[in-house]
């Protein structure tokens, strides 16, 4: 019989929220999407916020590591205006590490406009359109948030899968 490792126990549960909160992630975007809860790209992200922060309910940032995105300065320092503003407003924050699928998942819900700019799914908030909405997928992901900052990670990073 073979016991596992409390490290190996640790990697199962952690693989398990990751997988978890990818899930969640995926359900919140196709139920906000046709809610017009969506606000996709950095500086229209950026006036959101400074507009209305009390009704942003998540803010979800993308890079693909390979990409180029890593290495653009420009993106980096918003991304972290963007990451203060949102701790400093309570709002859940989360980093993508896949913008092709983020943007996927985006552009199913949004339907394709021919001569339409092309998305920058750099940055997506989501938007609550009314303060009784309550959506099961937001809480877990609000709720695996909040566990992740206890473990002092306060940007949790989730790996979206291809499909």
């Amino acid at each position: 019989m073979y016991n596992m490792t409390f490290e190996e126990l640790n990697g199962d549960y952690s693989q398990d929220r990751m997988d978890s909160a990818a899930k969640a992630l995926e359900e919140v975007l196709t139920s906000a999407l046709p809610q017009g809860c969506i606000t996709v790209g950095v500086y229209e992200a950026a006036k959101s916020l400074n507009i209305d922060p009390d009704n942003v309910v998540l803010c979800i940032l993308a890079t693909d590591d390979d990409d180029d995105d890593v290495k653009d300065v420009a993106l980096q320092i918003h991304f972290t205006l963007i990451q203060a503003f949102c701790c400093e407003n309570d709002i859940s924050i989360l980093r993508v590490n896949n913008t092709r699928r983020l943007a996927e998942i985006l552009g199913r819900g949004a339907g394709k406009q021919s001569g339409a700019e092309p998305m920058d799914p750099h940055c997506v908030l989501v938007t609550s359109p009314h303060s009784s909405w309550k959506d099961p997928a937001l809480s877990k992901l609000n709720h695996f948030c909040r566990e992740s900052r206890c473990l002092d990670q306060w940007v949790p990073i989730i790996n979206l899968p291809e499909r």
